[in-house]
Formats: C-alpha cells, structure tokens, sequence
C-alpha cells in the first residue's frame, strides 16, 4: 500500500468528562486510510462511527490523540487559511439530503459557493458552466442550477450533496450514513455514482452506515466499531466470508437474505459482551494477515 493519506492515532471523544453522564463516544481507536481505497466504518446507532467522521473533518474537538491528514496534524489547523486549504481536500456527504442544503438558495449558489470562495472560477459565467458539468456529472440535468431544494426527490437531493461534494476536487470524502434515508432503489444508485467517481476522479472515501451488507458492497477494507471502539478490522470480503469478533457475526446475522426459503431460517445472534469484553484495556491484535480483532490485554 502506498503512504496512508489519513492516520488516527488513540482518538478519543468524551463527552462530560468526569460527570456521571460522561459517554466516550469514541474510545482509544487507530486505523490508517490510504489512498484511493474506500475504508468502512460500519456499527449500530451509538456505537461512535458518525463522531469518528466528525472528528476526521474537525466538526467535533479531540479529547485524546490525534489525526494526521497528509501529514499534518488536525489540531495544528487553526489560521483561516490553512483551515480553507483543509476544506478544499476533504468533504463530506451527510445522512439527510434535505437537511444539509439550504432552502433559501437555488443549485448554483449551493455548488457555486464553494467555487468561488476557494477562487475555483474567475467569473459567473464560469461558475454556471461548471456548475452544470457538476450536475451532469452525478446524473443530473443542467437546467436544475436555478432550481431550489425544495423541488426535488431525496435521491436527486443527495446527487446535489455529492456534486457540491466533488466541486472542490478533494482528495477524500467522508460519507456519513449517505444513503440511509433512502429507498433502498435509490440507494443503490447513489452506491453505483459514488463507485464511478471513484473510478473517474480517483477519489478516496470514508464510508459510515450501519448496513454491513452495504458497506462491504463499496469498500475495501471495514472498521466494525462498538460502544467507540473498533471490535474488528479487515478486508472487506475476508471479514463478512470469515468474521471473527461475536460483535461482527451479530451484525452479519441481522443481514436479510433475498431468498424467502433462507430467509425464514436465517437465525439472528444476539450479541451479550461478557464481563471481560466489557473491559476497555484491550487493542487490536492481528490473528489473520491484515485482519484485526479487538482483544484484551492480558
């Protein structure tokens, strides 16, 4: 593998340190991203992947650790100029398409905007044009710049979210829960866009759902995180053909089968973590080559 574009180093996110209500949302984790590969984030609502995401994209403060992108510490971005240079190389789809694109502005501010703050295009006219070569390119028509949110489907909504997404040209966008407000058709057209501007753009993603059947589907490699803590990590095929961690067969398990003959006999596993996978001073061990599962120290 080439030099990973982003290393998370014992991140730590804590909130109300402390208190009796403290919750460590995400809990001592470390995984590199390399470049041009998809890498899953996949777990239950709670489990840490969306804080994770927030944190990568410095939309949440660091307890503990750090994240290197490019080699350059997050927590040394601070002057608005190097903050816009940030901005410019990673982006973010959101989980609700409708909540995520203001209202008030048509489809030419919303992907225009970022053109013209990061100085993208010297004039309107430029701005319009790139504008519609953005729409068309996630399936869109032109003519849809002068439109408002509002008008539109939730899967042509999302399409918006990822050509505002792509303007910039980053080098990664992280996708939170991209596609779970969706028809599941819906959903797998937005999957099928997403693997083709990877293809074409040569882009690199941090992919969050909690739809491990969805995940494996787009990525390369996959962190199963419970609880804040990654539980397993691996490839993406070696972990759903062989998945080691109880925590990750449970996920699997939960996964509908499109065979209503296998269906009525597939078995669900609960998932009950036993008082020593309650302890939280374990770390990833390798038991597979590039497979990782959370264990604890002895």
């Amino acid at each position: 593998m080439s030099d990973p574009i982003i290393q998370v180093k014992n991140l730590k996110k804590i909130y109300n340190s402390g208190k009796p209500s403290e919750v460590r949302a995400v809990d001592d984790i470390s995984f590199n991203v390399y470049q041009g590969e998809t890498f899953g984030i996949a777990g239950e609502s709670g489990s840490g992947k969306t804080t994770t995401g927030k944190l990568i994209m410095k939309l949440e403060s660091i307890t503990g650790g750090e994240i290197e992108f490019l080699g350059e510490n997050l927590t040394e971005i601070k002057h608005r100029k190097d903050t816009l240079r940030f901005r410019k190389n990673i982006q973010m789809i959101f989980q609700d398409p409708f909540a995520s694109l203001n209202p008030r502005l048509t489809v030419k501010e919303i992907i225009g905007g970022p053109l013209e703050l990061h100085h993208l295009v010297s004039s309107h006219k430029e701005r319009d044009q790139r504008v519609g070569e953005l729409l068309e390119e996630v399936g869109l028509s032109a003519s849809f710049a002068e439109r408002y949110p509002t008008e539109f489907s939730g899967g042509q909504c999302q399409r918006i979210d990822i050509a505002r997404a792509i303007a910039l040209k980053p080098k990664v966008i992280v996708a939170d829960e991209a596609i779970s407000a969706l028809d599941v058709s819906i959903q797998a057209q937005i999957v099928n866009l997403l693997r083709k501007l990877k293809r074409e753009e040569g882009l690199t993603y941090i992919f969050i759902a909690h739809d491990l059947s969805m995940v494996k589907y787009i990525s390369d490699r996959i962190a199963v995180m419970n609880r804040g803590k990654i539980l397993e990590l691996g490839e993406a095929e070696d972990l759903y053909q062989h998945p080691l961690h109880p925590y990750t067969k449970a996920l699997l398990s939960a996964v509908p089968v499109p065979n209503p003959i296998t269906e009525k006999k597939r078995e669900r596993i609960i998932y009950n973590p036993t008082e020593q996978e309650k302890i939280t001073n374990g770390s990833l061990m390798e038991i597979e080559r590039k497979h990782y599962v959370y264990s604890e120290q002895k």
